[in-house]
């Protein structure tokens, strides 16, 4: 360690001043210190922690920029919202869009939420096409401008105080969780995962798991904590359903595939035969019009 040390610290005592100062912005004057120059890991458990926590933070947020493009990019492409929940979409921005109001208001790091206002952006289009494509655009203006006015609201010191924002907090964590019942549901019903993109699946289970250490390490709220904790679980049922069908056909696929069996129709064959054999004949040739004068 201390090879690596010496070969280190002549690096990260001269780092460019922007990254010198995004360090010490994001684990602070003294882990920066111990962790960075002087890169004594074993004796600061809690700055390595710190550190993690915030590594992982703005993976999280960095991933979050395209976790749903592939989920959209199916959508467009498919022109179907088959085996994806309106019902599911709509809990979950709601429950977004509740939690990132409180996050915001109460001045947490932005590492610990940065992703809720990325996806949340991502929902919204998602929510739209599914309407769009499920025959319902009128609702889809409406979501769009109650939408507006609950940002207006929930953002608005004026109109929602912190006490009351703390309630809705706390059921936004129910929304949340609440929010991958309809879709579980949905893929047991279709019989398969229809157009739900598995890459969104398994970053938001990785996502909520990463999210459960860093409110550990950095945000001391159980609202928020147990709300994470919750919702791996409903996210692992997803992700588990996503491999189990795998490569299994939904059960509108199954049914156009279904080839009705046993003997065909006395009509219907007698009119085959019928075709086939007069098809099978040489047409004779029709006398027309003659256009010679008769005298």
């Amino acid at each position: 360690m201390d090879a690596l040390r010496s070969a280190l610290q002549p690096v990260t005592h001269n780092l460019p001043g922007p990254i010198r100062d995004i360090g010490l912005s994001l684990i602070g004057d003294s882990c920066y210190k111990k962790l960075i120059l002087d890169i004594d890991l074993e004796n600061n458990p809690e700055c390595v922690k710190l550190g993690i926590s915030k590594a992982l933070g703005i993976g999280i947020v960095a991933a979050s920029s395209i976790v749903k493009v592939p989920q959209i990019l199916k959508l467009v492409n498919s022109k179907s919202a088959s085996g994806v929940s309106f019902l599911s979409y709509l809990l979950e921005t709601s429950s977004l869009l509740t939690s990132l109001a409180y996050n915001v208001r109460n001045g947490f790091p932005f590492s610990t939420f940065g992703e809720t206002a990325l996806i949340l952006g991502q929902n919204v289009i998602i929510t739209v096409l599914v309407l769009k494509y499920s025959g319902r655009a009128g609702i889809a203006a409406l979501f769009v401008a109650a939408l507006a006015v609950s940002v207006a609201t929930l953002f608005s010191e004026q109109l929602l105080n912190m006490q009351q924002l703390s309630y809705l907090q706390a059921g936004a964590g129910v929304l949340g969780v609440a929010s991958k019942v309809p879709q579980i549901v949905a893929i047991l019903q279709e019989g398969g995962t229809g157009q739900l993109s598995a890459f969104a699946v398994f970053n938001y289970l990785a996502g909520s798991l990463s999210r459960i250490f860093t409110t550990l390490q950095e945000v001391d709220d159980k609202l928020i904590l147990y709300g994470f904790i919750a919702g791996f679980a409903l996210n692992l049922v997803l992700a588990l359903q996503m491999v189990y069908y795998w490569n299994a056909p939904s059960a509108k696929a199954r049914g156009k595939q279904k080839v009705p069996a046993g003997p065909i129709p006395a009509a219907a064959s007698s009119a085959t035969a019928t075709g086939a054999s007069t098809s099978s004949e040489p047409r004779a040739k029709s006398k027309g019009p003659t256009t010679r004068r008769r005298g």
